[in-house]
């Protein structure tokens, strides 16, 4: 099972793309933990919130990636943006969260530009600087050494983008190309 993880800045198509890839191939998608998390806040998150966000984030890698069926798994975000989050707003990163990245549990990433229009929301934070958390999550993925692509475009351009990328990737590991 190929295990892909959709990852970039707040609203750059993060979720829709995941649904989109989970109808295309007829596979599983996970959504985002801490959208999910923080909507149930009736106060400001914390640092240890957004820990317990990291924890169920790997919950679910671990759920999910025992399966063999579909041969595509996508999820929503990774432990790349929570490291980010957490080093970015708390200048702390916890030892677990480093050592479930250094374990390199995805096989490819699809990181979304910010090319497309800030739409708000009420999780969303930094709609002013997406470039910045962009390039952040970028170094963070050439880190790890996992391949990816950057995908961008709007609506069916963005997901052809995202399939076409997918394509190459299988192409070039089956031919030990990565």
């Amino acid at each position: 099972m190929l295990k892909i993880a959709v990852i970039g800045p707040e609203s750059t198509g993060k979720t829709e793309l995941c649904r989109k890839l989970a109808v295309h191939f007829h596979a599983e998608w996970v959504p985002e933990m801490a959208r999910e998390y923080v909507e149930k806040l009736e106060d400001q998150y914390t640092f240890e919130d957004v820990c317990s966000i990291a924890r169920l984030q790997i919950e679910q890698e671990q759920k999910y990636g025992r399966k063999t069926k579909p041969d595509y798994i996508f999820f929503d975000t990774d432990l790349i943006v929570t490291k980010v989050w957490l080093a970015y707003k708390y200048d702390f990163v916890p030892d677990f969260v480093n050592e479930r990245l250094a374990s390199r549990f995805f096989d490819f990433y699809l990181i979304c530009l910010p090319d497309i229009p800030w739409e708000y929301d009420p999780v969303r934070e930094n709609g002013d600087k997406r470039e910045f958390f962009y390039a952040w999550y970028e170094n963070e993925i050439n880190v790890l050494g996992t391949p990816y692509s950057r995908i961008g475009g709007s609506g069916e351009e963005r997901l052809q983008n995202a399939l076409q990328a997918i394509k190459v990737f299988e192409t070039n590991r089956k031919s030990n190309t990565f």
